[in-house]
């Protein structure tokens, strides 16, 4: 917990000095606004990743018939199926980012998660709780605004949040290869992000719908000019 004091003193300089020079311009929702353009920011240095994950993309499609034939050829064997995929991998030099870019996310929403349930910030108090999205505190969650009702103003806006989340999650879902390995629990998994949303701060759950509407139009864009040219 110690080794989170530094970045999350970080983020709540860089939040809380986004948020007063938007605070002219956007007034209550400043710090909502900060939010969001941290999280653009932390998906912008992590595009690197996303592009060599999309090119991994294209190199595996390439690689498909020759990965079949493996299959074919050492089904009775998974080890040795394993070795040889990697083998091939490593002889065309194909990137082998996967999940990175998702599991590189998770130290930044982790700070996030961090700075707005923390009470007190470098020795200071953190000032960042007192702040809100429309009625709902960006340090609470959801289960800590139903004591005022499921129709309570600041539960409407947890509402309307998991409702966003689903829309992109329904997006992200669709895009799914019919033929993916495990297709099924890849389209689930995007709506796991909901469930999250309802028990971590507003200011976290805030942070997932930007970044995973964030992820979908990368992966369109991504698709359209990296992968898509090699099918």
């Amino acid at each position: 917990m110690f080794l989170l004091d530094t970045p999350v003193s970080i983020a709540h300089d860089l939040v809380g000095g986004l948020a007063g020079a938007l605070s002219p311009v956007a007034g209550d929702l400043a710090t909502a606004a900060a939010i969001v353009l941290f999280t653009m920011g932390v998906r912008l240095l992590l595009l690197p990743l996303s592009v060599a994950q999309a090119r991994g993309e294209r190199s595996r499609q390439r690689l498909l018939p020759k990965l079949r034939e493996l299959q074919k050829k050492h089904a009775r064997n998974p080890q040795l199926l394993q070795r040889e995929t990697l083998e091939l991998y490593r002889a065309e030099g194909t990137p082998l980012a996967g999940c990175l870019p998702a599991l590189a996310q998770l130290p930044f929403f982790t700070v996030m998660y961090r700075l707005f349930l923390s009470a007190t910030v470098a020795g200071h108090q953190n000032l960042l709780l007192t702040h809100t999205l429309l009625a709902a505190p960006l340090g609470q969650n959801w289960i800590g605004v139903l004591g005022g009702g499921i129709l309570s103003p600041a539960s409407l806006v947890f509402l309307g949040l998991f409702a966003l989340l689903l829309a992109v999650a329904w997006v992200t879902s669709r895009r799914v290869p019919a033929d993916a390995p495990m297709a099924g629990v890849l389209r689930l998994l995007p709506f796991g992000t909901v469930a999250v949303a309802a028990f971590v701060p507003l200011a976290a759950g805030l942070y997932l719908l930007v970044s995973t509407a964030w992820t979908a139009v990368e992966r369109a864009v991504l698709h359209r000019r990296i992968v898509a040219p090699a099918a």
